[in-house]
């Protein structure tokens, strides 16, 4: 595959020269480095087909010497619906920064889903689920992933059914537990459950 270097980006880290330079080609080649992820552009030009689905923009307040500040908090998760999700936060005094801010962020988070078919009532082998049951919180807000059947859907609340979509899995159960109407805690929680599976041995 072609990589396809964004138009006016100078790479300023070692990762990001390595592929500018065509050393690395893939995603899973720039992860496996080791090296770490600092700049977008890294994404864009190995992923170019990602796409972002902004999940929550909410209006933040904080005192000041000089009085109240208002900026706008942005929670996008970013993904190819083919194993690779990331999910960010970007804060700033008006939404469109906010949300490229935020962009950025998922674009640094992202990590490859390890997926696979671990339903016993499906045993089909191809890569349509998750290969065993997983577990991930944040703040108060705790849910589990369970492998589901083919053909089962996404059963799960909007904000882990966005993220399941764009991480590319397409048939699985859920199980919640704590406030999942904090939309930031709920993404967060899927996002860690995902995480999970990169530990599994195959």
């Amino acid at each position: 595959m072609e990589v396809q270097i964004p138009e006016g980006w100078t790479p300023k880290t070692r990762l990001g020269k390595l592929v500018y330079e065509g050393k690395i080609k893939t995603m899973d080649e720039a992860l496996a480095s080791g090296l770490p992820l600092k700049e977008p552009e890294i994404v864009d030009a190995l992923l170019p087909d990602l796409q972002d689905e902004v999940l929550e923009i909410s209006m933040v307040q904080r005192m000041t010497d000089s009085g109240r500040r208002t900026k706008f908090r942005v929670t996008v998760v970013v993904g190819n619906r083919d194993g690779f999700v990331g999910v960010g936060v970007g804060k700033a005094s008006q939404v469109a920064p906010a949300i490229q801010k935020a962009i950025n962020d998922a674009k640094l988070n992202i990590f490859k889903v390890q997926r696979g078919c671990g339903s016993w009532e499906c045993g089909c082998g191809e890569p349509h689920s998750i290969p065993c049951k997983v577990t991930g919180s944040c703040g108060s807000v705790r849910i589990t992933l369970m492998p589901g059947p083919k053909g089962l859907g996404i059963v799960a609340g909007e904000v882990a059914k966005k993220v399941l979509e764009l991480a590319g899995v397409k048939d699985v159960w859920t199980f919640t537990r704590g406030q999942t109407k904090t939309t930031i805690n709920f993404a967060q929680a899927t996002f860690d459950a995902l995480k999970k599976t990169m530990f599994i041995k195959r």
